[in-house]
This record gives structure tokens, sequence and C-alpha cells, in this order.
């Protein structure tokens, strides 16, 4: 089935079919699995920089730093190392459940300092549980991955990574380059690596409805990482109910009045804990006669823009829970525009308070 073809039927009321096996968790790379070398001086810190973004945090790999559909983890990563790293040059296949590396081969001619993550997917383990509606879930997956590694290297004190989001190619279907440190210094405004460790997707519920200056921090934040391709806005309960978006001045507007959080249940898969969910933030567009590479751009960049914003928002003292899959979900239509047009691609369920039961 073409990508095309696939999104529409996902975002049709069909419900999935029964549960099949997910396979293995990690792509079975060849050769001795090796561990990821202490950097040196002057060396991109690989280990780090997986260790704060893929790698698992028990052997069962639920605890991912990475937000997942179902927890099922369909990207693989291959790194692309030349010169500048602990590893010597060459193409590796990366375990995150041992937090190891498969040599693969050598580095093409081309490869850069540093190293480039090349992110594809598995299908079959988000198609065990999702079915039809499992290919925009794993762009998703992609881009809340390479949003991972992005944080990760801020983190680190790395440059800003170089990021391909461009939705051309079908294999790998993003990447992330990465150069050697030039001072390792952190830039004011990144993550710590303890945040990045101790991210979590919260339990719902998540109560009440997110400070204006914290929303409004959340939607920038989105806003700037999908970098054009999708527009973004809040459905918000208190004190009454009603969507806002960014004005050009960074300012919240209306956007419209009315309560819209019982529809986005609906629409999210009947979660019907979002109907009392305090905000949830929505990246919309791609619109209904887009062509494969725009929807894995949109898709690609949604999810991107999401692990971004979920970061800035558990930063402002909020509770965030990702919200990837949705049907019928034309929000333009709904708010009296043209139907086919204005599509939910991905959310963000926000609150001030969240469930006492622990995170996922």
């Amino acid at each position: 089935m073409d990508l095309v073809t696939a999104l529409a039927r996902a975002r049709s009321p069909e419900r999935p079919g029964p549960d099949t096996p997910a396979g293995p968790a990690v792509r079975p790379w060849p050769g001795p699995p090796r561990r990821l070398p202490e950097a040196g001086p002057g060396e991109l810190d690989l280990w780090s920089l997986l260790r704060l973004s893929l790698a698992a945090r028990d052997s069962a790999g639920r605890l991912r730093p990475t937000p997942s559909a179902g927890a099922l983890h369909p990207v693989d990563a291959q790194l692309v190392v030349g010169t500048g790293c602990p590893l010597p040059p060459g193409r590796y296949g990366y375990d995150p459940l041992r937090h190891r590396v498969h040599r693969l081969g050598p580095e093409p001619d081309d490869a850069l300092p540093g190293a480039t993550v090349e992110l594809s997917v598995t299908p079959q383990r988000t198609v065990s549980h999702y079915g039809h509606r499992a290919w925009p879930l794993m762009l998703l997956d992609t881009g809340h991955a390479a949003a991972a590694l992005w944080l990760a290297a801020r983190a680190l004190g790395a440059r800003p990574p170089t990021l391909r989001l461009d939705g051309i190619a079908e294999d790998p279907l993003a990447a992330l380059h990465v150069a050697p440190p030039e001072g390792a210094r952190r830039a004011a405004g990144a993550p710590t690596p303890r945040e990045l460790l101790t991210r979590r997707s919260a339990r719902p519920p998540l109560r009440h409805t997110p400070p204006r200056d914290a929303l409004r921090a959340v939607l920038a934040t989105a806003a700037e990482a999908s970098a054009g391709e999708l527009a973004w806005c809040a459905a918000v309960g208190e004190p009454q109910p009603h969507i806002v978006e960014l004005a050009p001045d960074g300012t919240l507007r209306r956007l419209a009045v009315g309560e819209a959080r019982p529809t986005l249940a609906a629409w999210a898969a009947g979660q019907a804990w979002i109907a009392d969910t305090g905000a949830v933030l929505l990246g919309h567009g791609c619109p209904a006669d887009a062509g494969a590479p725009q929807i894995r751009r949109a898709h690609l960049r949604a999810g991107f823009a999401v692990g971004l914003a979920h970061v800035a928002a558990c930063r402002r003292g909020l509770a965030g829970r990702p919200i990837g899959s949705w049907q019928q979900a034309d929000l333009g239509a709904s708010l009296g525009a043209s139907p086919g047009r204005d599509w939910v691609v991905h959310g963000l369920a926000l609150g001030t308070t969240h469930s006492e039961e622990g995170t996922s």
C-alpha cells in the first residue's frame, strides 16, 4: 500500500484488527557487538549522545527517553562515523537495549567529521498493535527520535546538529549529523542530561490549564521546530473553553470559542481522558491531497516539534503526554474552512497536575 492510501485509511474510522507478534525489539545487526569507547579530547561523545537519546533503561526497552506509540519503538538507528569520534570511521548499527554497536562496513567517501545518525523503521513492531494506523505513528516516532538526538547533542554542548527531515527519502526516513565538539560547553537554555533521562510521558489524567506564559512558550517551541510545515494551536478548558494560537507578535490570540476537548478525545482513538485535560497542543496541516514526500515531511516535523515542546513543557513544571493517533480529525472543516485541507497531525496533552500512579 502506498503512503497516500495508508494515511487516508489511518484517518478513517476503521478499527485495527487483533494484535499480531511484534517481533524482535532490535534489528538483528550482523557481527559481534562492540562497546562505545570513552571519548577523548576533541572527540564526539557517542556513548553519552546515544545514552541520552535512544538507549533503553531496562532490558524490555520500555523506558527509553524517546516517546513511542504503544512503547513499541519501531525506529532503528545506523551511525555513519567519520573522524573526530572514539569509534574507528565506518558504518555501525546501534542496539538500544544493550547500548552497543555492530560494525556494518566502511564509511562512505563523503562521511563528515563526527557522526551522522540515520533513522529508519521496522514496521512490524508498530503494525503488530496499530494495524493500518501504523504508518503515521512510525513517522511521528521517527521525528521524536530525531528530537531526542538533537536535545542530547545540545545537552552535551555540541554545535546545533544538522537535520534532514525533508521527507524525500523512504530509507532512511531522517538523518541527523553531529559534529565533533568545539569546547563542549552546554549552551544557555539547553536541557541537562538529567532532564533528558528523567523525562517521561505522564499518565492521565492531566488536569488544569497551564499558565498562559507557559502555554505560549510551548506553542512557540513547536512552531519554530516544525519549520513552517504545520500550524499550531491549543484547545484549553479553564476558565472558558476556547482554542488559542500564536499571534505574529508572539502573544496568544483566540482562534475559536467553545469546548473542543470532547471532540478531540473522540478523534484521538476515543481516549476519553483527553476531554478533561488542561490543554491539548495540536499540530495541523497535511491536506488530504498531499503526496508522499509532504506526508513524510509533515509527520517527521510534527514528531520533532512535539518532542522539543514536551521538554519545554516539562521545564516549566507541566505534565505532558504526546497523542499520535487521530481519526476523522479535520480541524479546518470543524472551524468552518474547506474540508480536507487542515488535519490534526500530532498532539501534546498538557496539565499542571497528573496521576500519582507514575509515568510511562
